[in-house]
């Protein structure tokens, strides 16, 4: 559902040349996307949609790691599902816009559609940066939220804001590599567009970049949740010596 709303908005700004949308659709598909998603498979998984924020929540403990190997299943293939839809959806326009020649890079390139690629003036380091950056600033984003102990949202509202912080992150860190700040939304699709006819030169694109979007947002999120707990949560933390004090004195002054 998320992706299926993410990669229809490219598509369309790609396909329509600027006529039917411009960089922020995509950017607020994405966060309504993210939102409904989250709405969809909240009751199911927890509203599991990022296979990063998965494996985080996996080595902190909050969830079994025998349980990783269904959820990574789960999104990669919901993810993949998406880019053959919207494939689908796309595909006369894909087929006008191209005719017929699928290219990852050149003035027609519309592998970009499905995945992330990064600008032509960022290097490798520069985009691992970026999508690092990203995603700890998604997890921390993700950690007030939720955070019971500190100003969390108001329940029920989460995953609109969740969708407003994706959509935050692609208006303002965007334009290097496109902010996949997910392994689950990036990979499979590029996989898909590989056996869909533009080759494995979506792998090669950029220098091999399409290792960045699966590996960077995975020690992004443990990066941010560490930083969270250093900074916020730890602080937030009950005083039990307080609290045994307050005890013994209300037993004292029975």
């Amino acid at each position: 559902l998320t992706q299926v709303f993410g990669l229809s908005s490219v598509a369309q700004v790609v396909l329509g040349k600027g006529s039917t949308g411009q960089y922020l659709s995509i950017n607020m598909a994405f966060g309504i996307g993210v939102t409904l998603g989250i709405h969809a498979a909240g009751g199911v998984s927890g509203g599991h949609l990022n296979a990063a924020v998965t494996i985080m929540e996996c080595t902190l403990g909050n969830l079994p790691w025998r349980k990783l190997g269904a959820y990574l299943i789960g999104q990669f293939l919901g993810s993949f599902m998406a880019a053959a839809t919207v494939f689908g959806l796309y595909y006369d326009a894909l087929y006008e816009y191209t005719k017929g020649n699928f290219t990852v890079t050149g003035p027609r390139a519309t592998a970009l559609i499905f995945s992330t690629y990064p600008s032509p003036n960022v290097s490798l380091l520069g985009a691992f940066f970026t999508e690092f950056t990203a995603t700890i600033m998604l997890v921390l984003g993700i950690q007030v939220i939720h955070d019971e102990k500190n100003n969390a949202a108001l329940k029920g509202t989460q995953p609109l804001i969740t969708g407003i912080l994706v959509l935050g992150i692609g208006l303002g860190m965007g334009m290097n590599t496109g902010y996949a700040i997910n392994p689950s939304r990036d990979l499979p699709p590029r996989i898909f567009t590989a056996i869909a006819g533009w080759g494995i030169d979506v792998f090669r694109a950029g220098h091999y970049f399409w290792w960045i979007p699966v590996t960077a947002p995975i020690l992004g999120c443990l990066a941010g949740a560490l930083i969270y707990r250093l900074l916020i949560a730890f602080h937030n933390q009950p005083d039990k010596e307080t609290g045994n004090e307050k005890e013994q004195r209300g037993v004292e002054t029975s």
